[in-house]
């Protein structure tokens, strides 16, 4: 359990980077030397026999070692911060030895006091001449058609450029597009084959990541295997980059990364990136597990695995030593530089249209690189502190909560300062602390001194324990049966959990932590001015009453076990005030007007009552309403009240029957039990339920309805109701019957039959001529 808070003041900053404390010890709840020793980076306990006085605790023992030798102790127990550097070999001059060492030391074993810093110091020199391992990654989408061409040329360029530096160079080559599933890349058959534009004679099919070229020092191998690279495609604009660097980053053999080298990734694209959760939109739902999964120099996982997120890509680089350079179009430098602020050592250069500056830009962003050390650690363990201070002699000192020197020559040594605090006691554990991007490591082995390496008497039952004990860091280990501070005390057929159980109050703490439980009664201590604690759990002391004007009961009482009992015409917590109702007296000659006490010359009132004087309560139910039985039954002789007025009533409201009010207060209205409304005004008296009340004779009472009205208007609105319905249904079948006659016109209209000649009487005609009758 951590019983200690730290309170540490920065004093002063040596010449070497070293902090220097002020030593403070926090002590709380000591029973012994092993509490002291883990409650604090530097309390002390001291072993001296009879160190404690006669009614002192044992925790008097634990202070801080300079307290503790003014206080006259001679044997002080106080482990400090131990440092062993295990192994420190050299720093190389340049990388003519097999495994040039460019941080030393390299491994540290730290014993550290909870909550005491401890500080050493890391020196860093890059060896001259150090292997280069560069590993060009070029997005071979579409529209990176003429980037490809320049590159296919630039293999002279590149060693030339990396030759300038090192001689001991080499590049790989490999190339990325994207997953080849909707709705990243067309799915169509003849489109996997040629994703390309018809136009385009030389296609290779769909492909997320392919390695194409394992680490090689040969110019000519690496300008031979890009000119066999041709263009690819996809569908959407974002690419499949943060796949391809991770392939690149774990897949060590398959790429050729050497153990001792610098490794840089160059990506080259025109183009954003997708990132972890885009899979989703191609159903892909397996997060990727920063694993090699390489077949046939193809990331066989591409359409199965979600990309990588940020933080994965980071810590895979971390991990592996590898720095990426992101070489990219100027309509992307943004997205990429936010990318590059996510990934510690990491350099970001804009592309001219066709690449031709990609020589130029990997050379300016390799220097960059180079020239910025930044140390830092993986994972601490849990309650451990490191902060780093850099010296960087003759460069530029930048970030110093990083670590981080910048502008540092090849061949120059630089240092840093590493300060590990320990906050707690924990069992012995590691961490690794490195130069991002550089392969060397420095190792601290961690563990924690919490326990007291005391010298232990030959006497197995010593004398100064009465010979019922042993000594154990200069204090009584009592034997069974025995029990105190010097095992004085024999608890016969108790046991000592009863025993001890008798000292403590409901919290459970023995003698309230200001005595001694011997033999089942408390042993009280001295506080530290000397007086001493009483009471039957030692919970009482005379020193600690509240205060007022920086005085103990302001002077005017004494404090007895944390409570002031005040003199004479004194009264208040701290006796801060005289007696004295003259600022409680109200107009009518009353203290609080009986709602309240006079506490310090002020009235305490009761719940819901104002001050000053307690006379409006405005959280109170509204009088009008709660004394309204009352009012009807002394008033009218009615209401729930009128059978036992005198006793509900009497002693709550004086009442009197008025033709005119004289009372200021407001005036009431409210309906009785019989209807009627009461006007009446209510003055409270002296005490929390008094009141006098001025009661209007007459009473507003409604007139009773007619019965004959009531029904002649029922009878005569039953009547109009059954005309108007029967006028509404003639209105209805009248309407009906015209539609029908309309209907019927219209459809008579339509008809032709009625002008028509009926064939069966036409008027008959002959062709036989009359004949001429001649007379003869």
């Amino acid at each position: 359990m951590d019983l200690w808070s730290p309170l540490v003041l920065l004093l002063l900053i040596g010449r070497d980077g070293l902090c220097q404390q002020q030593e403070v010890c926090i002590k709380s709840q000591i029973n012994s030397c092993d509490d002291c020793i883990g409650s604090g980076p530097y309390c002390a306990w001291c072993q001296q026999l009879n160190f404690t006085k006669a009614g002192l605790a044992e925790a008097a023992r634990c202070d801080t070692r300079a307290q503790l030798t003014a206080m006259g102790c001679r044997e002080i127990v106080s482990p400090d911060n131990t440092m062993d550097i295990v192994e420190e070999r050299p720093l190389s001059e340049s990388v003519n030895q097999q495994e040039p060492v460019q941080m030393s030391p390299q491994r540290i074993s730290l014993k550290l006091r909870p909550g005491r810093p401890s500080t050493f110091r890391v020196s860093f020199k890059r060896a001259e001449g150090y292997p280069v391992d560069l590993y060009y990654l070029m997005d071979l989408s579409n529209s990176m058609k003429d980037d490809l061409k320049n590159v296919k040329e630039l293999g002279k360029d590149l060693f030339t450029a990396l030759r300038k530096n090192t001689k001991y160079a080499q590049i790989g080559f490999g190339a990325f597009v994207d997953k080849i599933v909707l709705p990243f890349t067309n799915t169509n058959k003849d489109k996997l084959q040629r994703p390309c534009d018809q136009s385009d004679q030389h296609c290779q099919a769909a492909f997320g990541y392919r390695h194409v070229l394992s680490m090689t020092p040969k110019e000519e191998v690496f300008r031979n295997t890009v000119a066999k690279q041709f263009i690819s495609g996809n569908l959407d604009s974002p690419e499949g980059s943060l796949d391809a660097m991770m392939q690149a980053a774990v897949c060590g053999d398959g790429i050729g990364w050497r153990n001792s080298s610098t490794r840089l990734i160059v990506l080259t694209t025109d183009d954003g990136f997708h990132m972890a959760g885009d899979g989703k939109l191609a159903g892909i739902l397996e997060p990727n597990d920063g694993q090699c999964h390489m077949d046939n120099n193809l990331y066989s996982k591409s359409s199965e695995m979600d990309y990588p997120s940020v933080g994965q890509l980071a810590v895979a680089l971390a991990k592996n030593n590898i720095q990426p350079i992101f070489a990219v179009t100027k309509n992307v430098e943004d997205v990429y530089r936010e990318l590059s602020n996510m990934i510690p050592k990491s350099e970001v250069g804009v592309l001219s249209a066709d690449s031709k500056n990609v020589v130029q830009l990997i050379d300016t962003a390799y220097k960059s690189l180079s020239s910025k050390v930044t140390v830092t650690h993986d994972s601490l363990p849990d309650r451990v502190t490191v902060v780093y201070t850099p010296i960087c002699e003759h460069a530029d000192r930048t970030d110093d909560s990083r670590g981080v020197c910048d502008k540092v020559h090849e061949g120059q040594e630089i240092s840093f300062n590493v300060t590990v605090t320990a906050d707690t006691c924990m069992d012995e554990t590691s961490l690794t602390i490195r130069p991002l991007g550089i392969k060397d490591t420095l190792t601290v082995t961690l563990s924690t001194s919490c326990e007291c390496q005391c010298h232990v008497p030959e006497e197995k039952l010593h004398p100064h324990c009465g010979g019922n004990g042993s000594i154990t860091c200069g204090t009584c280990k009592c034997g069974d049966g025995f029990v105190g501070q010097f095992c004085e005390c024999d608890v016969g057929g108790k046991d000592d959990s009863s025993l001890r159980a008798a000292c403590q109050m409901q919290n459970g703490t023995e003698c309230e932590g200001r005595g001694d439980c011997v033999c089942g009664r408390c042993q009280c201590h001295s506080s530290e001015s000397g007086a001493n604690y009483y009471g039957k759990f030692c919970e009482c002391d005379n020193e600690h009453c509240e205060k007022f004007q920086n005085k103990q009961c302001g002077g005017n009482g004494d404090c007895a076990c944390g409570k002031c009992k005040c003199y004479m015409g004194y009264e208040g917590s701290a006796c801060q005030c005289k007696v004295s109702e003259e600022g409680c007296r109200t107009p009518n000659g009353t203290v609080c007007y009986g709602r309240g006490s006079c506490r310090c010359n002020r009235c305490q009132c009761k719940e819901g009552y104002q001050r000053p004087q307690c006379h409006r309560c405005l959280g109170c139910p509204d009088p009008c309403q709660t004394k309204l039985n009352c009012i009807e039954c002394m008033g009218f002789a009615s209401g729930p009240f009128r059978k036992n007025c005198s006793e509900s009533c009497s002693q709550k409201v004086y009442h009197e029957m008025v033709d005119k009010f004289s009372i200021s207060e407001k005036e009431c209205l409210q309906k009785d039990s019989e209807g009627c409304w009461i006007r009446f005004k209510l003055d409270q008296l002296v005490g929390e339920d008094n009141y006098r009340a001025e009661i209007m004779r007459q009473r507003d009472c409604p007139e009773p309805p007619s019965i004959t009205a009531i029904i002649a208007g029922s009878i005569t609105a039953v009547a109009i109701i059954g005309i108007l319905l029967l006028m509404l249904i003639k209105l209805l079948i009248f309407m009906k019957d015209r539609k029908e006659f309309k209907k019927f016109e219209n459809e008579k209209k339509k008809s032709k039959w009625a002008e028509a000649d009926n064939p069966l009487f036409q008027n008959a005609t002959t062709t036989v001529a009359n004949p001429t009758f001649t007379g003869e």
